[in-house]
C-alpha cells in the first residue's frame, strides 16, 4: 500500500513540474508590437513648364590669336639692338626684334648694285645715238639711282626694240640678281610686324645663329582665341559671331568673347566639332583656363531639374495624394549637372531632392515651411 501512495504521488509531482515548466516559459513570451508606419518628410516643386534655353559648357586654354615663331633663315652673329631679346620684353610694331651681323654679305649685294649701274651707264652712249627717245627716262633712272639705298624698279620698256637691246646687254639679269641679294639682306633684320611680347627667347647677343635655328616666340597681347570641343549633335546651332560668356574659375572673372571660326570636319575619334572663340581683353593672358558656356538652342515647354532626380535614364518621381509614383519624361539635354526634360504636365508635384531608397507607392508627407505671419506675436499681457 505504502509503494501505491508512493507511485501515485511521484506521478502527480512530475505532472505538476511539467505544468509548472510550461506556465515558466509562457511567462517569457511578450506580445510583438506591430511597426509603425514610417512617413518621409520630403520637398517638392510645382511643374511650370516654359522655354528652357540650353547653354553648352566648354572649357579650355588661351591661345594667342597672332602668334610668330622667330626662325633664322641666314646664319650669323646675333648683334644686340635698343631692346634686350629676353622673354617679357615688349616692342612696337616696326622695332628690331633680332640684327644679325650682314656686314660681309652688305658688302657682296653693294658689289652687285654697282656692277648693274657700271653695266647701264655702258648703253648709254648707244642708246643716245639708236634709240633716243628712249634715252631720257634711262637717263633719268642713273640719275636716281643711289647705291646706299634699295634698287629702284627699271624704267619700264615700251618697245621690242628697247626690249631686245637692254636684254642682250644682260642688264635684266643683273637686276634680278641685285633684287634676290637685297631680299636675301633684309633677312638678317628680323621686326615686329605688330605690337607685342617676347613669350621664348632662345638665343642671346654674341650667340653664332645657324639657318633654320628657332630663336624665339612672339605674340599680340590683348586678343586671344581658345579652342573648344562641341556635340556634332549641336554644330550646327552655333553661331560665327555669337556671343560667348566666359568665366576664370580661378578668380571668378567673367569676360565676353564671341565665335570667330568653326572647323568644317568632324573629330572621329570623340564626334565633336571644334570652334574658336575670340576675346579682346588685357587682364587676359596666354594659357590662362578658362570655361564657356555657348547659347546653342531654347527648348520650350520643358524644365530643369537636377540630374540626380532622373530614375532609369528616363523616369522621375511625382507625388499624388502624400504617395509616390514614377512617371516617364523625354530628356532634351544633359549637363554637368542639370537635366532639361519634358513630358510633365504643368502643376504636377515633382520631388525637388533625392530621398534615399524611394520607391514608386511610398508614403510620404510634403516638408512644408512655417512662416512668420503664422506665429501670432506675442503681447506684453501675454509676458505677464
Amino acid at each position: 500500500m505504502r509503494k501505491i501512495i508512493l507511485t501515485v504521488m511521484g506521478i502527480l509531482l512530475i505532472i505538476a513540474a511539467f505544468f509548472g515548466a510550461q506556465s515558466i516559459i509562457n511567462s517569457k513570451k511578450r506580445p510583438v508590437a506591430k511597426p509603425a508606419k514610417v512617413v518621409k518628410t520630403i520637398f517638392v516643386d510645382t511643374v511650370q513648364n516654359s522655354t528652357i534655353p540650353i547653354s553648352i559648357s566648354a572649357n579650355g586654354n588661351l591661345t594667342a590669336k597672332q602668334r610668330l615663331e622667330l626662325f633664322a633663315e641666314v646664319q650669323g652673329v646675333f648683334r644686340g639692338g635698343s631692346k634686350l631679346f629676353r622673354t617679357g620684353q615688349a616692342y612696337n610694331k616696326g622695332q628690331t626684334l633680332i640684327r644679325i651681323d650682314a656686314s660681309e654679305y652688305y658688302a657682296t649685294v653693294q658689289s652687285s648694285k654697282s656692277n648693274l649701274f657700271n653695266l647701264i651707264t655702258s648703253i648709254m652712249p648707244d642708246l643716245r645715238l639708236d634709240y633716243p627717245e628712249v634715252y631720257p627716262k634711262w637717263q633719268k633712272y642713273l640719275a636716281d639711282f643711289d647705291l646706299s639705298k634699295s634698287t629702284p624698279p627699271l624704267p619700264e620698256i615700251t618697245s621690242e626694240k628697247e626690249k631686245y637691246f637692254i636684254s642682250g646687254r644682260n642688264i635684266l639679269t643683273s637686276y634680278y640678281n641685285v633684287k634676290n641679294l637685297e631680299q636675301r639682306l633684309s633677312k638678317y633684320r628680323i621686326t615686329a610686324p605688330f605690337q607685342g611680347v617676347l613669350t621664348e627667347a632662345l638665343v642671346t647677343e654674341g650667340t653664332l645663329i645657324r639657318q633654320g635655328q628657332k630663336l624665339g616666340t612672339y605674340i599680340e597681347t590683348g586678343v586671344y582665341e581658345m579652342e573648344v570641343a562641341i556635340p556634332k549633335a549641336y554644330g550646327n546651332l552655333i553661331e560665327i559671331g555669337k556671343s560667348v560668356e566666359l568665366t576664370d574659375l580661378d578668380q571668378g572673372k567673367s569676360y565676353t568673347g564671341k565665335v570667330s571660326r568653326l572647323n568644317a570636319s568632324v573629330n572621329q575619334a570623340s564626334q565633336t566639332i571644334t570652334a574658336y572663340i575670340e576675346l579682346k581683353n588685357k587682364e587676359l593672358r596666354e594659357g590662362m583656363y578658362l570655361e564657356a558656356q555657348l547659347d546653342a538652342k531654347e527648348e520650350p515647354n520643358a524644365i530643369e531639374i537636377d540630374r540626380n532626380l532622373l530614375q532609369e535614364g528616363n523616369k522621375v518621381f511625382i507625388v499624388r495624394d502624400s504617395v509616390l509614383d514614377l512617371i516617364e519624361v523625354q530628356p532634351a539635354y544633359f549637363g554637368e549637372q542639370k537635366v532639361v526634360v519634358k513630358g510633365i504636365p504643368d502643376q504636377t508635384i515633382l520631388l525637388a531632392k533625392s530621398v534615399p531608397g524611394a520607391y514608386a507607392g511610398m508614403l510620404v508627407a510634403i516638408y512644408e515651411e512655417k512662416r512668420a505671419s503664422d506665429v501670432a506675436p506675442r503681447t506684453t499681457n501675454d509676458k505677464q
